[in-house]
């Protein structure tokens, strides 16, 4: 298995304040879709925020956990899925169609921990 891509995702009610201050303070862009805003840094998608309309701002280190997840895009989507479970991650979302060009199930690590395993076809 090797990862293509990671991406760290935040979760936010507002995607367009939340995708300009992370694309403002490291000098990147934003390419908006009505949930899904992927910021551009030096050429490259390095991170995203998804629409998440309950969202509840993390009262962190003091309080309730950060609120994040990383996106780990893969070339052999089975292969990274066997890994992963092998390792103790929790399926907590299928993907709607596994043999869509591209495509997402999301986990949970050992902790608790959201990440998703992508794919897509160049």
């Amino acid at each position: 298995m090797k990862i293509t891509r990671q991406i760290t995702v935040f979760d936010a009610a507002d995607m367009d304040a939340e995708s300009a201050f992370w694309a403002g303070l490291l000098d990147g862009t934003v390419e908006a879709d009505d949930d899904w805003h992927s910021i551009w840094i030096n050429g490259e998608k390095r991170y995203a925020v998804q629409l998440a309309p309950d969202h509840v701002a993390p009262e962190w280190p003091a309080g309730t956990p950060q609120q994040l997840h990383v996106d780990l895009h893969v070339d052999d989507f089975q292969a990274a899925h066997e890994k992963a479970m092998s390792l103790g991650a929790r399926l907590l979302q299928p993907a709607e169609n596994l043999s869509a060009p591209e495509g997402f199930q999301v986990y949970a690590d050992p902790a608790g921990h959201p990440f998703c395993l992508c794919w897509e076809t160049s």
